[in-house]
């Protein structure tokens, strides 16, 4: 059910050096994952199917290219539709304007009063996971919040040094937050999704505040301080969920949609995942082919022995050639008599003929976007 109480920001802010190479140039959000998606489809998607379409969307201005590559239009999340608003700025900016002394947070604030709806959603770009944002709503509404932050329980293994940390009671009050690296070390914390439902005018009048005292542009810290000093009840999330902040942890959130119970929670839940259109043949799987628990988008030709990997589209997997619990990005081409293994091959790569390319599970090996590997890369 479609609503208009709603608007959002959505905000591609985080940019890790740990995710390099694989972000030099593209962002974060972009990044390909199980094999048709990226991963700004899953905050986008949680925004659309919420019924929202007035969007603030805050990028990096260094990496913009790769996101309209993606986007386009709008045309697959609707957002290309009458009285839809798609509004795109950059955090450059927003830093340029901080320094000057300037209202940096003019520009948020207009898009707020443009759309002029009760509620304002607030999501970040590094977390995969299928949310409900109706039911945050109900929850705000029922417990008369002026914020309302989600939160989930996860272990050590999820969490990133920069990662805001809730302490909460029995009732999921709110008591205090702080960055992951500032807090004491434990097995499971109240991770903060950066993910909220604001009241609009509130959160106006909280941005007036923040940029006459010059307090930081981060929105999302702001939002987790602020549910502290309040109180509130915070929405726990219980689904799957995977915070991407590193290689390690994008490999892993890969490879955990080959298993069914994951894949079935994040990918094929009540609300659909939106990813753009591409009006291609399916896949095609020669007789000489071998495959085991793996997952292909539309367009590849497979010819080797592919097993528990993610191969992305147009993906050509020639007869002789293995690929064994890899990811492997659109358009790379692995050729006769290669070896990939623990792997991540960027888009347009090309394996040449009888090369190994071989990491661990704990350090894949990496293979940048265009290369061509004519020699054995071994990672240990």
């Amino acid at each position: 059910m479609r609503t208009n109480k709603m608007c959002a920001i959505f905000a591609n802010k985080h940019e890790y050096n740990q995710m390099r190479p694989l972000t030099d140039k593209r962002s974060l959000s972009t990044l390909y994952f199980a094999g048709k998606y990226r991963i700004m489809d899953f905050p986008l998607s949680s925004i659309v199917n919420a019924g929202i379409n007035n969007v603030y969307t805050l990028i990096n201005q260094e990496k913009v290219r790769s996101y309209f590559d993606h986007l386009g239009g709008g045309k697959e999340w609707g957002l290309d539709t009458i009285g839809s608003y798609d509004y795109i700025d950059f955090y450059q900016s927003m830093m340029q304007q901080k320094a000057r002394g300037e209202n940096y947070f003019d520009d948020v604030i207009n898009f707020l009063e443009t759309a002029n709806l009760p509620y304002t959603v607030f999501m970040g770009n590094k977390m995969i996971g299928n949310f409900d944002l109706q039911s945050v709503l109900h929850f705000h509404q029922e417990n008369n919040n002026k914020v309302t932050a989600v939160f989930k329980r996860v272990k050590s293994d999820n969490v990133a040094p920069d990662d805001q940390i809730f302490i909460l009671d029995n009732d999921n009050t709110v008591l205090a937050c702080q960055e992951t690296i500032d807090s004491q070390k434990l097995e499971n914390y109240n991770l903060a999704l950066n993910i909220f439902v604001v009241n609009t005018a509130w959160l106006i009048s909280e941005l007036k505040k923040a940029q006459r005292s010059g307090s930081s542009t981060d929105i999302a810290k702001r939002l987790s301080e602020l549910s502290a000093k309040y109180r509130i009840n915070a929405y726990e999330y219980t689904g799957y969920l995977r915070n991407i902040h590193d290689i390690k942890s994008y490999y892993d959130a890969n490879m955990d949609m080959l298993n069914k119970k994951d894949r079935d929670s994040l990918l094929y839940g009540n609300q659909r995942i939106i990813t753009r259109i591409r009006n291609e043949v399916g896949a095609y799987f020669s007789t000489d082919s071998e495959v085991k628990n793996s997952m292909f988008a539309t367009g590849s030709r497979i010819s080797g022995k592919t097993i528990n990997s993610v191969v992305s589209r147009r993906v050509v997997i020639e007869s002789g050639s293995e690929v064994k619990n890899s990811i492997i990005m659109s358009n790379s081409q692995i050729e006769k008599g290669s070896h990939v293994e623990y792997a991540i091959i960027d888009k347009n790569a090309v394996i040449e003929k009888n090369v190994t390319v071989k990491g661990t599970k704990e350090h894949p090996a990496i293979v940048t976007k265009g290369s061509v590997i004519d020699e054995d890369l071994i990672v240990k």
